[in-house]
């Protein structure tokens, strides 16, 4: 049914098709729509059976997801920034006990300083964890990467996580299609467990492992990560066949027929980076989009394919390792390696900024010009940075570089003192 509906409410009713068994989660903006939304179904009957679980935070949410999927159920939960980090040691043995949980990861940057806008921070920070993570471009793939995942997770035994721009994805109301419950069904078939903790069959799961078998759980970890990379647009093909429209995959790309310069990213940015590319195409440029969907497993060899050819690619990423450049970048690059094109990051859109148009036709015009630098920080104030650092070096106490900042800026309402 086509519906004029928010994101995290598509989200939250294409996750109760899934007819998950056990959900909890802990409030944090923006993910609190989809578990309100999914809480509210549970009170009502509307999903059933179904138990939603009121936790004190969220590490006891995926603890909780822990426990409930090791028994045998059909487990769910969502959170975003510091919601994730407060879960990381937990996020990491989901993964290492290789159980199938679902999660929504609403995108938000990470503080110091506080901020709640969307960036890619907070799955950056745990892309090593060994959870498979799916960027949405769109609210309707959102939504159909959440019925994707539930299979993928059951079919590999490994944690999925949904990953969609908080505020832009998860608060726009837009058009999404959201399938009926008879066709969730068969598409997502009953869970079996891989493994359960039964007392009537009694078994350690998460055991001490010491070094004489480490090193080969995780290579096996890494094994079934590789393994995704085939399952992953296999059902992506299956999904197209059964709901008739394309969502998921590996990746996907835009106008880069004969491309000189192919742009790559993740998530929402894609959309304007395409309005981008069309109007450098009107204009006689021979440029392209890459969007990568799986960004774990990498997928190298289909990235490696997508670029083949072209002369530049520029990496757009709403994240960055502090101290050395782009997150994405260095994956691309890795897959590039032995290629003859130039690669170039181009961060932008941290703590929410908006991405424009025309700012990007300008890296992209400054790109076709072989005149951008190996790492941009779009539309960044130099001069407001420059001010600071100055601040810093001429005297030993000057005060919070961010609220400083601020106060240059003069966005700070008042002063205290």
């Amino acid at each position: 049914m086509l519906r004029q509906i928010e994101g995290s409410r598509a989200v939250a009713e294409t996750v109760a098709l899934c007819r998950p068994e056990v959900v909890c989660a802990y409030p944090i903006s923006p993910q609190t729509h989809i578990i309100e939304a999914i809480g509210a179904m549970v009170k009502s009957g509307a999903l059933t059976p179904c138990e939603f679980i009121n936790v004190e935070s969220e590490f006891a949410a995926m603890s909780v997801s822990i426990g409930a999927s090791a028994t045998g159920a059909r487990s769910y939960t969502a959170t975003a920034s510091q919601g994730l980090l407060f879960m990381i040691e937990a996020v990491y043995n989901a993964a290492g006990l290789g159980l199938p949980i679902v999660m929504t990861l609403a995108n938000r940057a990470i503080g110091a300083p506080i901020n709640i806008w969307n960036d890619h921070s907070d799955a950056m920070a745990v892309r090593d964890s060994g959870w498979i993570q799916l960027f949405a471009e769109t609210n309707q793939e959102a939504a159909d990467l959440h019925v994707q995942a539930f299979r993928l997770a059951e079919e590999l035994s490994l944690p999925v996580m949904v990953c969609m721009d908080g505020f832009i994805l998860t608060h726009a109301v837009e058009r999404v299609e959201l399938p009926d419950q008879a066709e969730v069904d068969a598409f997502l078939p009953s869970y079996e467990p891989r493994q359960v903790l039964d007392p009537d069959d009694p078994v350690s799961i998460g055991a001490m492992v010491g070094p004489e078998a480490f090193e080969e759980v995780r290579y096996l970890a890494h094994l079934r990560q590789l393994d995704a990379l085939e399952r992953i647009p296999t059902l992506a093909a299956a999904f197209d066949e059964a709901f008739g429209r394309q969502s998921g995959g590996l990746l996907h790309p835009y106008r880069t027929e004969g491309a000189e310069t192919i742009v790559v990213a993740l998530g929402s940015v894609l959309g304007t980076i395409k309005d981008a590319v069309d109007a450098r195409r009107d204009a006689g440029e021979r440029v392209g989009v890459v969007g990568i969907t799986a960004f774990r497993p990498f997928p190298r060899e289909a990235v490696r394919g997508a670029l083949s050819g072209t002369h530049r690619v520029v990496v757009v990423e709403k994240a960055f390792s502090i101290g050395y450049g782009g997150v994405l970048s260095t994956d691309v690059a890795m897959a590039t390696h032995d290629s003859d094109c130039t690669l170039r990051t181009v961060v932008g859109g941290l703590g929410g900024r908006p991405i424009t148009r025309d700012s990007l036709e300008e890296v992209l015009a400054a790109a076709a010009r072989d005149e951008l630098d190996p790492l941009t920080f779009l539309d960044l104030e130099i001069e407001i940075v420059q001010r600071e650092r100055g601040r810093m070096t001429s005297t030993r106490r000057s005060g919070p570089s961010a609220e400083n900042i601020l106060r240059d800026l003069g966005t700070v309402a008042s002063r205290i003192g």
